[in-house]
């Protein structure tokens, strides 16, 4: 039987911005982006915020992971961190691969590494997370 809980649908911004969530289990995500022309700067390749965007919102995924059926977990960024390591062509596809790295009740901390679809790292990011109030299964106890 597969314990994964059914991958969130992006709304929003993840919308507008077009990732997807690809992998999500306990303590690890992975978000995947299919770049176009909306994506680049003026200098044609992709826009820094779209690479930050995909950091962030994978490292968050990492920590917010929950099998259990109607127990929704979520986050908010404290702090990010973004290091920039190569330019991704403007038709690259990008993951981002987000680990939860440590943290406890109402904290985390998680480090990602975004590559290209040669495995070439592109940048990398760590972050604390803090969960969100609400962030509970539905008898109120927290996840």
């Amino acid at each position: 039987m597969n314990d994964q809980p059914t991958l969130e649908i992006p709304q929003g911004f993840g919308q507008l911005v077009g990732y997807r969530l690809a992998v999500w289990q306990p303590d690890y995500a992975e978000l995947v982006l299919g770049l176009a022309p909306r994506h680049l700067n003026r200098n044609k390749v992709p826009h820094g915020g779209v690479l930050v965007t995909m950091i962030d919102t994978a490292a968050g995924y990492a920590g917010c992971y929950c099998a259990e059926p109607g127990r929704v977990r979520r986050a908010m960024t404290l702090s990010l961190t973004t290091s920039f390591i190569a330019a991704a062509t403007a038709d690259a596809t990008l993951t981002a691969k987000a680990w939860r790295t440590g943290g406890g009740q109402s904290i985390f901390f998680a480090r990602c590494e975004l590559v290209d679809d040669t495995g070439r790292l592109i940048a990398t990011g760590e972050g604390s997370f803090k969960y969100r109030r609400g962030s509970e299964d539905p008898k109120g106890v927290p996840a």
